[in-house]
């Protein structure tokens, strides 16, 4: 099938598509007019490409998953790592996000927002801590 079919399969765009070739994820046939040739194994490998992605494996991470998913000699303890290790990450960022969410609150909580150009949130970014909590 041609890139534009293949696209449509597995959810990605025809610029992914290329994109993920370009870095080796994936390589296609050729047809003999020099099309590239999906095949519904390709589009299998894309809609895995896109899962990963979508829940937050970087390319290189996805490079190693995509390697097990076609590895049947596997062992599942090598792919629960990977999925350990990006979970361990995910709750770090979420407790980063929510500190981040808690300080900005009490910034705006504290800024009177009116005319006056006292301003907590301004004090606040330039490193002036006078912001009771």
């Amino acid at each position: 099938m041609n890139i534009g079919n293949a696209a449509e399969k597995s959810g990605l765009s025809a610029k992914t598509i290329r994109y993920y070739e370009d870095i080796g994820l994936l390589q296609a046939d050729r047809a003999d007019n020099g099309y590239r040739d999906y095949s519904m194994s390709d589009v299998h490998r894309l809609r895995f490409l896109q899962r990963s992605r979508s829940l937050g494996f970087s390319v290189e991470e996805c490079r190693q998953l995509l390697s097990l998913y076609s590895d049947k000699d596997r062992e599942s303890a090598t792919v629960k790592a990977i999925a350990k290790a990006k979970l361990t990450e995910i709750d770090r960022k979420l407790a980063e996000l929510t500190e981040l969410r808690d300080t900005l609150r009490l910034l705006v909580r504290n800024c009177h927002g009116d005319k006056r150009p006292d301003c907590p949130i301004i004090e606040g970014l330039g490193g002036k801590d006078r912001v009771a909590a």
